[in-house]
């Protein structure tokens, strides 16, 4: 093996051509994310998607490519728009299920999205480490800030972009600059995969966003990086390659239990 194919066997994000879903278009990559959401009980039906802007934002794409999107996703029987003040983009009430062919490719790249999972899980843990120990004002501000804005989250888009906030401050309160766009480039790949969530579901996720602040803020070092650890490594169970029915997330229990640490540690 060439030394070139040896260092794109190694890491996952120097080689696009391994990945299926950059073999797929910018819209048929929002009409699977949706759906797949849909076939997993992540997204019930009636439930309303952010707007085409806020969507676009998350997903990563043109607000064109999501109106092309949703025009499609509606043809196919997954989604309704509603017309007037309160209408908007939302999940069939009886949406069809396993209707579109493009979530092959998440699916081909599950083995992929464990590796980015690891990967982001290490660079968690020296993180949190790390900023116990030099966080100051300015970064507890920044957590502050996006904690308030995930509790008051009312789409799945918004949470995401609060969510992002909160850890990319994480990782520049580590005062690692080089190993920050490391960081980035693991999660922006990462986020490629990320599926629209139900809001019940995210909102007591952020339980996990507090722990970890109170530890940050009493410099507890080996708290912050077991509770970012355990916080990242929870993705390997709900990232869609952990589901597999559409009650999954509806039965999920507290996250807070199985993070936080046992009484006297």
């Amino acid at each position: 093996m060439e030394p070139e194919a040896r260092t794109a066997a190694a890491h996952p994000l120097s080689s696009d051509r391994l990945t299926a879903i950059r073999r797929t278009s910018a819209l048929d990559t929002v009409r699977a994310r949706i759906s797949l959401a849909v076939d997993l009980g992540l997204l019930a039906p009636g439930e309303r998607l952010p707007n085409v802007p806020d969507t676009a934002r998350a997903l990563g794409v043109g607000e064109i490519t999501v109106r092309r999107a949703f025009g499609a996703l509606e043809r196919e029987g997954v989604v309704q728009r509603r017309p007037g003040r309160n209408g908007g983009t939302f999940i069939a009430d009886r949406p069809r299920h396993h209707t579109v062919a493009e979530t092959a490719a998440y699916r081909e790249d599950s083995a992929r999205v464990r590796r980015l999972i690891d990967e982001r899980t290490v660079l968690e843990a020296g993180f949190g480490h790390l900023a116990a120990l030099r966080v100051d004002d300015g970064t507890l501000a920044d957590l502050d800030r996006a904690v308030a804005a995930m509790d008051d989250a009312t789409t799945w888009a918004e949470f995401h972009a609060a969510d992002r906030c909160f850890h990319t401050a994480v990782a520049r309160g580590a005062g690692l600059p080089d190993a920050c766009a490391m960081y980035e480039r693991v999660t922006g790949e990462l986020y490629r995969y990320f599926l629209p969530y139900s809001m019940d579901y995210l909102r007591r996720s952020n339980q996990e966003h507090k722990d970890i602040r109170a530890a940050l803020a009493a410099h507890d070092a080996p708290l912050a990086a077991r509770l970012l650890s355990a916080h990242a490594a929870e993705l390997h169970r709900t990232m869609y390659m952990g589901l597999s029915d559409r009650a999954a997330m509806a039965e999920e229990p507290d996250r807070s239990a199985r993070t936080s640490p046992e009484p006297g540690a």
